[in-house]
């Protein structure tokens, strides 16, 4: 097991904190390892009455292109996972759900982040919307099952949360 020496904030911005750990192995010898802090973050999957999945297509500069996600968001500070997906559905796509089911969740990625998803399955959409976050450019799309699994097939579909949270409703998906 590592044992932290010690642990130092060395940027905090507005969606996360960096920290430099100082660790120690079972060996005996030390080393540092950057981690970023998250509060973590859910990824809703919104399927209509109809059969259809909703998406969200928007730029990531960090990927320098739009690419086609299924809505999600940040947890605010101590925020309720299920509190965060009733807001973001309604924020992203301008939708409610009388029925958010837990799909599962999991690490975006452990070996240097902290962020940790929740996945839910929205049923039963009505209109409700709230205004987008000031830096989002967001336009909503819709698509039956089948059309999303081509969509996976041909690479349309790149990000790895909506992938994720895609394969963990599933069972939802294909009754």
């Amino acid at each position: 097991m590592y044992q932290t020496i010690r642990s130092e904030i060395v940027y905090s911005g507005k969606v996360f904190k960096v920290r430099v750990d100082q660790v120690q192995l079972d060996s005996g010898k030390v080393i540092k390892l950057d981690i970023v802090q998250h509060n973590g973050a859910i990824v809703i999957v919104p399927l209509d009455h109809e059969g259809n999945i909703w998406f969200v297509d928007q730029y990531r500069h960090a990927a320098g292109e739009t690419l086609l996600e299924l809505p999600a968001g940040t947890l605010e500070d101590q925020e309720d996972p299920l509190t965060s997906a009733q807001r973001e559905l309604r924020e992203e796509i301008g939708m409610a759900a009388s029925r958010l089911t837990p799909l599962g969740e999991f690490y975006i990625a452990p070996g240097y982040s902290t962020e940790y998803l929740y996945v839910f399955l929205a049923e039963n959409l009505t209109p409700d919307p709230l205004p987008l976050d000031e830096d989002e450019m967001i336009r909503v799309i819709k698509a039956p099952i089948a059309e999303v699994l081509q969509w996976i097939k041909g690479k349309k579909i790149r990000d790895a949360k909506t992938l994720a949270a895609l394969l963990l409703a599933q069972p939802y998906l294909l009754k």
